[in-house]
């Protein structure tokens, strides 16, 4: 039976999880972690061709790339399932800066995005909050750590908080996509011609690295992939359930959007909820208003689950990276009897709120556009991990032949090869997009203005992409080389039966 390199600190921190997961806690999760509200709004503001790319790109990526985890979700079933496949492909060194990369993005993502979002959302329809006032810092903290929490507590009780969001998923895209055919019953469908749904290069180059954000998330589940009942059947089918219904939430509802409203009435980040108030008022009159507070209250629900749920999955990964010797060791200590990582859960709080006073005290709220090259660079993290992680399938297909895949990508290696071909050629695009924006655009010969699209020179985004990207590493480094301790206690363990020779965990570290 194949065996893996892991160390005498992982065996016994494996010792202390609970199998949690099963098939349709597997669905929700992945539901929750693929569908996010918060860029709805950016998509639905760029009109017919948005919807064309989120469309195409659910062929032309979310398809393989459903595959390709498939695969690997249900062959390699160990904890921590991204980090274990990177560095069973490239080594050590590489599944922790991929770690390390994959995990960064949750906290800065939770406290500089998420929570500014859902506060505005709850200001503008429940009750105001005051910008830099003690509840706008109160309300932002609650959401933060009620995340956090989420992932603290053991997994059989935080996993309905990722099944809860996934029905309020269906519920307010569901009932959103119900009130958009009223609205156009009664006020008629705006439309769209043949030439606005044509796609271009430069909308294309605007929104890949937004729809490709949307649209990750399948993997997350194997973070606590020891957790779940039965990882080789499930893995598989909850992939496969939560893709399908994940696509139609996000395209159902733009293009009902498009078809009733012009883009003007959407305006960015947050503007799904500006579709909701226009179609909720013309399609509900007097009535709208407790419509429009209970969808806002379930909209900012949806936002704290993606918060919560990708704080589970991705943590794990992190402290898996730590008692596996590529990070921190301190890091990688599993709660005895909660069965979680509680230290990477309060680093990640930590860097949350960190990250969200700094929005609130010294960058207008957010608003300033230093803070958004930086927030835009920290949440791109996620996808330049990928491109470590996507091709490990092929690397393992290679290097672990014999080891059984319940699920195998389709039509051999070429499929594999197709597929993985691929989901790396939208993830490099977006990837590159992300940290040098423009560039391409000047390439195929589009206009772009750099100043007016992000409010600072390229030399200032430049300076703080390619620095937040150099700290990432130089944090990487670090954590690999304090773990050499660590990696110095090795052991082995089956790769197909990671829970084989658990039952008498060795001392602790």
């Amino acid at each position: 039976m194949p065996q893996e390199v892991t160390t005498s600190f992982a065996l016994e921190e494996k010792s202390k999880l609970v199998k949690s997961l099963r098939r349709l806690d597997m669905v929700g999760f992945t539901l929750c972690a693929f569908v996010g509200l918060d860029t709805l709004g950016s998509v639905a503001s760029n009109g017919p061709q948005g919807f064309f790319w989120l469309a195409a790109l659910a062929i032309l990526f979310v398809y393989p790339y459903m595959l390709v985890m498939a695969e690997l979700g249900a062959a390699f079933t160990q904890e921590g399932g991204p980090y274990e496949w990177t560095k069973l492909a490239w080594g050590r060194f590489a599944g922790g800066v991929g770690a390390l990369l994959y995990w960064a993005t949750n906290p800065i993502w939770v406290g500089g995005s998420l929570a500014f979002i859902a506060t505005d959302a709850w200001s503008g329809q429940v009750f105001a909050i005051t910008s830099g006032s003690i509840g706008d810092y109160l309300f932002k903290l609650i959401f933060i750590w009620f995340s956090i929490m989420v992932a603290i507590m053991s997994l059989s009780k935080g996993k309905w908080i990722p099944n809860i969001g996934a029905m309020l998923r269906v519920f307010v895209l569901g009932f959103f996509t119900i009130t958009v055919v009223i609205y156009g019953i009664r006020h008629g469908i705006h439309g769209f011609s043949a030439s606005e749904l044509s796609p271009s290069r430069s909308v294309l180059l605007a929104l890949v690295p937004v729809i490709l954000f949307n649209y990750v998330g399948f993997e997350l589940q194997s973070g606590a992939a020891e957790e779940m009942d039965n990882p080789q059947k499930d893995v598989p089918f909850s992939i496969l359930r939560s893709g399908i219904l994940g696509v139609l939430l996000y395209c159902v509802p733009v293009f009902g959007i498009i078809l009733v409203l012009p883009s003007t009435a959407i305006t960015g980040l947050g503007g799904f909820l500006d579709a909701v108030n226009v179609t909720y008022h013309g399609a509900y009159g007097g009535a709208a208003h407790p419509l429009l507070v209970a969808s806002t209250i379930g909209f900012v629900g949806t936002l704290i689950t993606s918060g919560s749920v990708w704080m589970i999955g991705a943590d794990r990964t992190q402290a898996v990276a730590s008692y596996d010797g590529s990070f921190f060791p301190y890091f990688g200590v599993f709660n005895r009897r909660l069965g979680t990582p509680v230290r990477v859960n309060v680093l990640s709080g930590v860097v949350a709120t960190a990250f969200m006073v700094s929005a609130i005290a010294f960058f207008d709220s957010g608003s300033d556009a230093t803070f958004v090259v930086v927030l835009d660079i920290a949440v791109s993290t996620t996808l330049l991990s990928y491109i470590l992680i996507f091709p490990s399938v092929i690397m393992l297909r290679r290097k672990y032949p014999d080891v059984h895949r319940p699920f195998r990508v389709p039509f051999g290696n070429i499929g594999l090869y197709v597929s993985t071909a691929l989901i790396m050629f939208w993830v490099v695009l977006g990837s590159w997009v992300g940290v040098f924006p423009g560039t391409l655009d000047r390439l195929l010969g589009l206009s772009y203005d750099f100043e007016d699209n992000w409010g600072v020179s390229r030399m200032k985004f430049e300076t703080y992409t390619l620095g937040t990207l150099a700290v990432i590493l130089v944090v990487g480094i670090a954590g690999y080389l304090s773990a050499s301790g660590v990696r110095n206690q090795s052991a082995s363990i089956s790769i197909e039966d990671p829970d084989e020779g658990l039952a008498e965990p060795p001392a602790h570290f």
